[in-house]
């Protein structure tokens, strides 16, 4: 992107360097990585960069367009740190898997400095999708999506931790925001199934401890060749389909298409 210079990721001497240039105006950065890998950075990363971006005047941009309103177990995934950034990006999630809607939140020190006429946006306050991302912060609350979040990803990682350790070489995340390292093989490579050697495993927000341990177990029962396969049962996330029936409440001549399913596992 172009007026972006790039540090390594969670390693703050480099941050810290970087930031010691006065024509520097924010730091954006994914509290976890997701389409690297599902990297999830060392305890203390995001308050050291807190702490830097203040020393030094900048701005922390925090991208929780795919780790944002549940997904990590926590509202936010700088929650897992109480770390407070400037200006937080938002979307997916926020849709309900309904309607396109992304956010950016921050504080009015920050948002007024653009006056009227200085930025336009063409779909901006679209009252549909206002509703919609009302919709799905209502769900989000009342169902416990982000506590649901925590409890299953805990599950979902300790049972993963148990396929088979010549074939499943890492297991990480948070949430319901995870991957596995898969050791490449002969065997693996030449697989028509074969996506990559880091899936990336995203169960819907409802999932229960009902649904997943019996998916887990299939799993480890179906052999080492597609260990990936396998969907758990009643695969429609809960937030899409209950925000959708809120939203056709309010909105009963739009007729709302969801995905019929979501894959246990996805590849990054």
């Amino acid at each position: 992107m172009p007026g972006f210079e790039l540090v390594p990721f969670n390693d703050i001497p480099p941050l810290e360097k970087a930031l010691q240039d006065p024509h520097v105006a924010a730091f954006m950065v994914e509290p976890i990585q997701g389409d690297a890998g599902v990297l999830v950075p060392e305890n203390g990363y995001l308050t050291q960069i807190r702490e830097l971006c203040t020393r030094h005047n900048v701005l922390w941009i925090a991208d929780e367009v795919q780790t944002g309103l549940a997904r990590t177990g926590r509202r936010l995934a700088v929650d897992h740190e109480e770390a407070r950034p400037d200006i937080v990006v938002l979307g997916k999630s926020l849709s309900g898997g309904v309607y396109p809607v992304s956010a950016v939140l921050c504080d009015n020190e920050v948002m007024l400095t653009i006056k009227p006429g200085e930025y336009g946006s063409t779909y901006g306050g679209n009252p549909m999708a206002c509703k919609v991302a009302i919709a799905a912060l209502q769900v989000m609350e009342e169902e416990k999506l982000a506590e649901n979040a925590e409890r299953m990803g805990q599950l979902l990682r300790s049972e993963l931790r148990k396929l088979p350790a010549d074939i499943v070489m890492t297991v990480r995340g948070k949430g319901l925001l995870n991957a596995i390292v898969i050791k490449e093989t002969k065997g693996l490579a030449q697989s028509a199934h074969f996506c990559s050697k880091c899936p990336w495993i995203l169960p819907p927000f409802r999932l229960r401890r009902v649904e997943g341990k019996p998916a887990l177990a299939r799993q480890r029962s179906a052999g080492q060749a597609h260990p990936w396969r396998l969907h758990p049962p009643g695969a429609t996330p809960h937030h899409q389909r209950v925000s959708a029936k809120r939203v056709h409440r309010h909105y009963p001549q739009n007729h709302l298409v969801l995905l019929k399913s979501i894959p246990l596992f996805g590849f990054g």
